[in-house]
């Protein structure tokens, strides 16, 4: 707040108007000015006790004037701090919603088997072929023509040795191979029966879990239900090898060393038992120094 000082009039520069905040004013002017500018009566003859009041009143207008700024600085630094928290309470609860929306999906995304991404892809460029081929088929172009238009010569050729390493067996391999995989696809095919086990381990008891001393092994007596679903699977596979038919593939690079079809199975069987004892002699015959 500034304060105000009223010096009496000098007999020589007049009257003077100091402030504790500028000081005293380069130019001297007249008292009575001053006075009358704030509403004071400069004559000797009126009462002192009513300057006082004027003055003090003036003293407080100008508090008032000062104070009035200072109070609407501070509630707008107010209101300013009041928007900004808003902002930060919106936006933590914008972070919060993001955040359990992301931590939903990784969760469906965890829940999803190993392969679904690679499963998902293939979906998504067997649904772009169909499009693709739809599109030829109403322009009224071969599919594969146009296809093979953007294949290059290397790729053409990544793709035969993708295939070859896809498939190396081109035929009858081996009894016991074959029964290996087929013991391997039928075991994958077993879906156990919770129920019956743990019923079997609650009557078992500790002879459940046979150890070098048990004499319980061999004892056990299959249902009638497990032996029809025996039967029921055996039947299955006599009628899948009935329809079943491969058609070998043909090796164009291969050695042609028969003269029919019969002849080239027994020559394959021969080579099967007999090969590695028989290569050397072979291939003697064939540059013509065998002995």
């Amino acid at each position: 707040m500034m304060s105000v000082i009223l010096f009496p009039p000098h007999p020589t520069r007049g009257c003077e108007w100091r402030s504790h905040q500028t000081g005293p004013c380069s130019a001297p002017f007249c008292l009575t000015k001053q006075l009358q500018s704030f509403g004071l009566n400069s004559q000797r003859g009126d009462d002192e006790t009513s300057d006082e009041k004027n003055v003090s009143n003036i003293l407080d207008t100008v508090a008032a004037t000062e104070e009035e700024p200072t109070e609407t600085a501070v509630s707008q630094k107010r209101e300013e701090r009041l928007r900004k928290f808003r902002e930060l309470h919106f936006k933590r609860n914008e972070a919060r919603k993001q955040n359990h929306q992301e931590v939903v999906e990784e969760d469906k995304r965890l829940k999803l088997p190993s392969n679904w991404e690679a499963k998902k892809s293939r979906l998504e460029w067997e649904l772009a072929e169909d499009e693709k081929k739809k599109e030829c088929a109403a322009r009224g172009e071969d599919y594969h023509r146009v296809k093979l238009l953007d294949v290059t010569a290397d790729e053409a050729e990544r793709w035969e040795r993708k295939k070859k390493k896809k498939n190396p067996d081109t035929g009858f391999a081996g009894y016991a191979e074959a029964q290996f995989r087929q013991y391997q696809r039928l075991t994958k095919q077993i879906r156990p029966d919770l129920q019956s086990y743990e019923k079997q381990r609650e009557e078992s008891g500790e002879d459940f879990y046979p150890t070098s001393n048990s004499l319980s092994y061999g004892s056990h007596v299959p249902t009638k239900e497990g032996i029809d679903r025996m039967v029921e699977d055996v039947e299955k596979q006599i009628e899948k090898r009935a329809k079943y038919s491969r058609r070998r593939a043909y090796n164009d690079d291969a050695d042609i060393d028969y003269i029919n079809e019969r002849n080239a199975k027994f020559n394959k069987k021969a080579e099967r038992f007999y090969g590695k004892y028989t290569a050397e002699i072979k291939q003697n015959l064939e540059r013509g120094t065998a002995v």
